[in-house]
């Protein structure tokens, strides 16, 4: 079934009176059945794109100058160039617009995974991207610069072999790193994973340039006066073509919206386009230089409420899935304490061999592999082969709960295994059952024990949350990446969430230090040695 779908100028993107005649009255006719086919959710267009990269995309904290909430981070806005063209793909479909911020390499699994229906996010159609995904016509082209400090030598080259001897650095799983292999005699860095990465490198002098898109370079110069970027004449720079430096929209292998899609953006002309990237551009302008102090405070005054909500979920994750952790690695230790006879006979002791083994393997598994690892393949790998759709909350809970029950188990086992053995006996003596000597006897002892190991993993989860951003969950060093990326202010952001890690987790163990010591008891105390004598015996 196909259907007309009219085109208003009026909707999306403001188009100045010159440009309207060319996108005016324009006719779509779109198989509705074939795109209902390539979305996810039926009028959902869910788009994924990182909102670190300005002025293609960043976050804030309000959303003006026509900014969308972040559905997987609540109360924060996504805006740039790639925004506002996905507000204008939505609009011309008809369909509702969904923006899920995620990090860079975890885009193509997440559209590969159903979690998004495309990625707008200044992607270039590699040809190793095309062998995973499909791409649309291009939506943006611009050309390769290098961005330097001023006061760099490098700032006045006017030729790529300029730069030969240079440090250079580029993003990771970019085109842009594989360009700098274009430079005589350059020294190829480690790529970095973000452009607020690159350029604190640049501005500390680890690098003397890092590649970047114009609009890009453009950006960082407008936040950093110290750095400047160098442009290079044709036949002087690097050597591209079309697809290395054109933008265009990542979709699913086959899927049914790339014909819809191509049909919208045709819609958009080339001046439109290009007006759109100067207003981003001269949206995301910030002025000149402040001080330190005073950026660390405009920062703080403008993306405090992300950094509020980042540093709750940070710490309910920290506790939940320690709580939660704890009560496995319980259940873990008690079990594997059992008593059981070796008997070859007994189909109960061949049961327990194999239920110990896989409960070995799981405590082996996740402790012997990153966390950062699990949350990649449990995220995206539960929507690919199970299509179970998790959130990005409720994946963290159970990625750390899992691994904070590994390591609680040989803890609390180990606590088990370190209370007397004459503990025992003493409660056979009287008649306890192993359940009950367990419960009464060996735990409360055993518990006391590991607290101090308790609290340090609280406090290592607390940390440890981190990692986790590579699943897009909105804890405090995510939001920490989105304000740099948004401000291109690298080391003034993760200034202050230094100072907020470090308020957690000293607060965090201090507080756990006097709940120990509280446990402890007094340090002295009496003891009545008969109720028939007088004399008590005072212990210190």
């Amino acid at each position: 079934m196909s259907v007309l779908l009219f085109l208003s100028v009026g909707q999306g993107l403001q188009v100045p009176l010159a440009q309207a005649a060319e996108v005016a009255d324009v006719q779509l006719e779109i198989d509705q059945d074939a795109l209902e086919e390539g979305l996810e959710t039926p009028g959902v267009l869910r788009i994924g794109m990182e909102a670190n990269y300005a002025p293609f995309n960043w976050s804030q904290a309000e959303g003006t100058d026509g900014a969308v909430e972040i559905s997987n981070s609540p109360g924060e806005y996504a805006n740039g160039y790639d925004l506002q063209i996905a507000k204008r793909l939505a609009d011309t479909l008809n369909l509702d617009l969904e923006i899920v911020k995620l990090e860079w390499d975890g885009l193509p699994p997440a559209l590969e995974s159903g979690k998004i229906d495309g990625i707008i996010a200044g992607m270039t159609p590699t040809p190793e991207r095309m062998e995973q995904i499909d791409f649309s016509e291009g939506y943006y082209e611009s050309d390769l610069v290098l961005v330097v400090r001023k006061d760099s030598p490098f700032a006045e080259a006017k030729r790529l072999d300029d730069f030969a001897g240079a440090r250079v650095t580029g993003q990771l799983n970019t085109f842009h790193y594989d360009m700098i292999e274009q430079i005589p005699d350059v020294i190829q860095q480690t790529a970095m994973d973000s452009f607020p990465t690159m350029i604190q490198s640049v501005l500390s002098d680890k690098s003397d340039a890092y590649v970047s898109e114009r609009p890009g370079a453009m950006a960082a110069v407008a936040a950093n006066d110290e750095l400047t970027f160098v442009a290079f004449d044709a036949g002087l720079g690097f050597d591209t073509n079309n697809a290395d430096t054109t933008i265009a929209v990542g979709l699913r292998k086959h899927s049914p919206l790339t014909g819809p899609i191509n049909q919208a953006l045709a819609t958009i002309s080339a001046n439109e386009r290009n007006q759109l990237m100067e207003n981003m551009v001269e949206l995301n302008e910030r002025g000149g230089s402040l001080g330190f102090w005073d950026e660390v405070r405009g920062i703080w005054n403008t993306y405090r409420p992300q950094f509020m909500r980042g540093i709750a979920n940070t710490m309910i994750i920290a506790l939940i899935s320690t709580t939660i952790g704890f009560l496995i690695g319980l259940i873990i230790a008690i079990y594997r304490s059992l008593p059981i006879q070796r008997n070859l006979a007994n189909i109960g002791y061949w049961l327990y061999k194999i239920l110990d083994f896989f409960v070995a393997a799981y405590i082996e598994i996740f402790r012997g592999t990153p966390m950062m690892v699990q949350a990649m393949l449990i995220f995206y790998g539960s929507k690919l082969f199970f299509n179970i759709d998790m959130t990005s909350m409720s994946a963290a809970l159970l990625i750390v709960s899992v691994n904070t029950g590994a390591y609680l188990a040989e803890v609390i086992r180990g606590g088990i295994i370190g209370v007397d053995k004459g503990q025992y006996e003493g409660a056979k003596a009287i008649g306890m059952n192993h359940f009950q000597t367990m419960v009464y006897v060996v735990l409360p002892q055993a518990i006391r024990s590991i607290m101090p190991a308790l609290g340090n993993e609280f406090v290592i989860n607390i940390k440890d949350t981190s990692v986790l951003n590579v699943i897009a969950v909105a804890e405090l060093f995510f939001v920490t990446k989105s304000a740099a990326g948004s401000t291109y202010l690298t080391f003034q952001t993760y200034f202050i969430a230094s100072v907020i890690y470090f308020i957690l987790t000293f607060v965090t163990t201090r507080v756990l230090n006097w709940l120990n010591n509280r446990g402890e008891g007094k340090a002295n105390y009496t003891v009545h040695t008969s109720s028939t004598m007088s004399t008590e015996v005072e212990v210190n």
